[in-house]
């Protein structure tokens, strides 16, 4: 991961998306998560990094664990989902995320939203940015959401 996101900044990419380290969360080996983060983290400093934990695949208490480790190794975000697993962003993992990181990381809340219905929930249970490949027709939502001037 590391030699991948200094080749990236090297680049030119200035924010960096990577997912947890799922097996040695389920296994309980925290201190090997946190690492592998902070590692990243580290040797790229001047990227923004987005720590995906895909939720879906995830209990409360590793939720709760991720988020922690992510802002304990210097993440700027914790982001639901990559949007391939089986399920993607809820309202309630995204209110869960923005609790647990109280400020010290923003959530990013992407995975499987598809209008603006959808973005508005999450939106207002305290996602800082959405990912979505149906940007388009969201806006297209919101512009006729909007009250009239």
């Amino acid at each position: 991961k590391v030699a991948e996101a200094v080749d990236g900044v090297a680049r030119g990419a200035m924010v960096l998306d990577m997912v947890i380290n799922i097996s040695r969360l389920k296994s309980g080996d925290v201190d090997a998560v946190r690492r592998d983060i902070a590692e990243v983290v580290g040797a790229t400093p001047s990227a923004e990094h987005k720590v995906i934990i895909e939720t879906c695949y995830l209990t409360q208490r590793e939720k709760i664990t991720a988020c922690r480790l992510a802002v304990e190794a210097g993440a700027d975000y914790v982001k639901t989902s990559t949007g391939f697993g089986p399920a993607g962003a809820t309202v309630a993992d995204v209110k869960l995320m923005k609790e647990e990181v109280g400020g010290r990381a923003k959530v990013k809340a992407s995975g499987g939203i598809r209008n603006w219905a959808a973005a508005r929930a999450l939106l207002e249970a305290g996602a800082d940015r959405i990912g979505t490949s149906a940007s388009l027709a969201i806006v297209g939502e919101w512009k006729q959401d909007r009250p009239a001037p």
